[in-house]
């Protein structure tokens, strides 16, 4: 009897292992079902910032280690040889998660059923040039930008804008395609953002991964005001408020917000070139963040539609500190700002109504 209870439990063991082996597998499957590949557009695609941003897409940095991508590259006539060089670059990387290339100057072509948009393609001030000279020809480009994302994107596209003036780019692209929700569209500040974590960390000697929370509130320009007082640090004894930890408090309200307003003009100046490499990695933490969800308990900044919070005029693009999640970005609420602040993020909005009103002229 003891001989047959032994086989019986035995049998039941090996059933067991067998029905565990069935479900791992089943469960294997599901994980390998291959994702469909999502089409990313950059504009600009041949100038600096695109060509640092194209290979850190293909690598799946933006969207995944596992997300698929077919990219579009767009860029102007001008720039076609450049553009051609690019996508040949692109090809010979060999990225396993990019499964075609679209190389375009056409807009029509470049935007036709793209899920994410990165408008990096804008038209820089030049020596010389009035203010509102580069304003009327941006002004002109997000207008047929708008015109083909409208028609072209597939429905739900996210758009990101990165070529200044920023936040009044992506406003006049919100104008123009109404049919693209105002909450799809955004500007890129996340290069401040960065910045400014990476101006503490140097500061107190700890790897910029243990600082967090701080915020880029306004324009992407030099009103934009870096906000520490919210910003936590790691310190190996859990989190504390950057105030509490940074020697001298001072510098928080004065060099560590001029540094972050002028850093691309000191980068410009040693480099005699734009940031790109920054640009680019900052554009793909916002849309990495955008759609696969910030981490619990952190937020990031982002140019986004105000909605009236923090006394923000409705309708600005405008940064604030959101989190995100299932691909919604949510404004960070009751936050206390103080005098010092109220007056910087409000002189940022002044700026943004006059670049805004300026626009207006142009397209009148």
């Amino acid at each position: 009897m003891e001989y047959l209870a032994a086989i019986e439990k035995s049998l039941f063991l090996l059933g067991c292992a067998y029905l565990s082996w069935k479900i791992i597998r089943y469960i294997w499957g599901l994980a390998k079902i291959k994702k469909e590949p999502v089409k990313v557009l950059v504009s600009g695609a041949a100038g600096q910032i695109g060509y640092a941003l194209v290979p850190l897409i293909g690598r799946g940095a933006m969207l995944g280690p596992d997300q698929p991508v077919i990219i579009h590259l767009l860029d102007i006539e001008p720039a076609v040889l450049s553009l051609k060089a690019v996508t040949m670059e692109l090809t010979d990387a060999a990225f396993p998660l990019v499964k075609g290339i679209v190389s375009t100057t056409k807009a029509a072509e470049a935007c036709k059923g793209v899920k994410i948009a990165i408008m990096v393609g804008g038209f820089p001030r030049k020596e010389g040039m009035e203010r509102k000279d580069v304003m009327s020809r941006n002004v002109s480009i997000y207008k047929g930008h708008a015109s083909a994302l409208k028609r072209f994107a597939a429905p739900g596209c996210k758009v990101l804008v990165v070529a200044n003036p920023a936040n009044t780019n992506a406003l006049i692209l919100k104008q123009f395609a109404p049919s693209i929700p105002e909450k799809n569209i955004s500007c890129l500040t996340r290069l401040d953002h960065n910045r400014a974590l990476g101006q503490i960390s140097e500061r107190l000697k700890v790897h910029v991964g243990d600082v967090k929370n701080v915020i880029i509130w306004g324009n992407h320009s030099s009103t934009q005001y870096p906000d520490a007082n919210h910003a936590t640090v790691n310190t190996g004894k859990g989190w504390k408020p950057v105030r509490e930890v940074v020697p001298d408090d001072q510098w928080l309200s004065t060099e560590f917000i001029t540094t972050v307003q002028q850093r691309g003009a000191e980068i410009l100046k040693a480099r005699k070139l734009s940031s790109a490499l920054s640009a680019a990695s900052a554009a793909c933490d916002h849309i990495h963040d955008w759609v696969l969800g910030t981490p619990k308990g952190t937020w990031v900044s982002m140019g986004v539609c105000s909605d009236g919070s923090y006394g923000i005029p409705p309708g600005l693009i405008y940064s604030f500190p959101v989190t995100c999640k299932k691909g919604e970005w949510s404004i960070v609420q009751g936050l206390e700002i103080d005098a010092f602040s109220k007056a910087k993020m409000e002189a940022s909005a002044k700026e943004l109504i006059e670049e805004r009103e300026l626009a207006d002229s142009c397209l009148n």
